[in-house]
């Protein structure tokens, strides 16, 4: 079936472009600093969860920036929860206190992700942009414990934190993580223009992963480790969440209704406003939601492609991003027309001249950067 008709499962809520981290590896757009004025109010946000429970979404994730930073956090969550959705809270955790974490769990959040930069102090602070951020993460972790919350712990994967893999897992494992995603570093965003200081080199990705099996067999039955090879080294790139607005769907915090979070990267789309249209509409009959779905866009040589129902041509963003057709088959792919700008850039990465170790040169994610960028 190339042009699937499947109810979404899953909505991504990002409440606020503010967040006090500022990690020079985020896939917030570049330009946010441009919609700081325009988020969503509560009742705004409310209309989205009551429309979401109408079109069958089942899961509700709530992100930002950083969602804490929203005052109205747990009136969301108790509304979530009251509709019936599983809810999920994506933090950096350094806003975390006592208090508010009693009143978001009474209010029914089902489960933490706790974003944590390294496992070693003075690095992670390097990485977040904030001194002192790791001291607070592990307050964070604590208190989530002590509230019998579930807690998964994310940790975004780059050159200057990829070699330390084996000690990140036992520090996950230490502060009691029933989940652990090891993300390798998605190049959109603030990522994309850190790219040249983020990428990681051939061996330390094939050491990395050798690392990350065994330690899935060390921990298998206590936490769950997820560790995917960066499209960047891989022959075949990973489907689009599923498939282009298959079962995904997002909304930003000035109301943009995307079918990934990244997807905002593709200039060539207008997409909706869900204060001018709603999300069953949207997700059914938008131009922007359409515009991927199934296969019937693909070109050669996915269009012949046996794997094209496996990866659906890759990611729609990364294929813009290096083409400037989304359209295109994503870059990552060994049969892309494009693919030699990957390698290209790996090559460089991995050039004897740059094979040394130096302190990062981080543009940070902030709000003077972003308008500086965006000039």
């Amino acid at each position: 079936m190339s042009t699937p008709k499947l109810l979404p499962l899953s909505l991504l809520c990002e409440l606020t472009f503010h967040c006090p981290l500022q990690c020079p590896y985020c896939s917030n757009t570049l330009g946010y600093s441009k919609w700081l004025k325009d988020e969503l109010s509560t009742e705004e946000w409310i209309r989205v969860l009551q429309e979401a429970q109408k079109l069958g979404i089942l899961q509700v994730y709530f992100s930002g920036g950083e969602p804490l930073v929203r005052k109205d956090l747990p009136v969301l969550i108790r509304t979530a929860h009251d509709l019936g959705f599983y809810s999920n809270m994506s933090t950096g955790g350094t806003l975390i206190n006592r208090k508010l974490l009693k009143e978001i769990k009474e209010a029914g959040l089902d489960s933490i992700q706790l974003s944590i930069q390294d496992c070693r102090p003075e690095s992670a602070d390097l990485f977040s942009g904030v001194k002192k951020s790791f001291e607070k993460k592990l307050e964070a972790v604590q208190l989530i414990n002590e509230f019998s919350i579930p807690l998964g712990i994310n940790v975004v994967i780059h050159r200057h934190n990829i070699e330390r893999i084996s000690e990140i897992i036992d520090f996950a494992a230490a502060l009691g993580a029933q989940r652990l995603e090891l993300a390798n570093t998605q190049y959109y965003g603030w990522a994309l223009h850190n790219r040249k200081e983020l990428l990681p080199r051939r061996h330390q990705v094939e050491k990395a992963a050798k690392e990350a099996s065994r330690a899935k067999e060390k921990y298998k039955g206590k936490m769950e480790i997820l560790f995917v090879i960066p499209d960047y080294y891989s022959p075949f790139p990973k489907p689009c969440l599923q498939g282009w607005a298959k079962v995904y769907m997002t909304v930003s915090a000035d109301g943009t209704v995307l079918p990934c979070q990244s997807a905002r990267d593709i200039r060539s789309l207008s997409f909706p406003n869900i204060r001018s249209d709603n999300l069953e509409n949207i997700w059914w009959n938008s131009e922007a939601f359409n515009k991927f779905r199934g296969t019937d866009f693909l070109p050669e040589p996915c269009k012949s492609c046996p794997r094209k129902e496996i990866d659906f041509g890759g990611c729609r963003c990364q294929a813009f991003l290096f083409t400037a057709d989304a359209s295109a088959t994503d870059p990552a792919c060994i049969y892309s027309p494009h693919h030699h700008l990957i390698e290209k850039i790996v090559e460089e990465i991995n050039a004897p001249e740059n094979n040394k170790s130096e302190e990062p040169m981080f543009v940070y994610r902030n709000i003077k950067n972003s308008k500086a960028l965006c000039s």
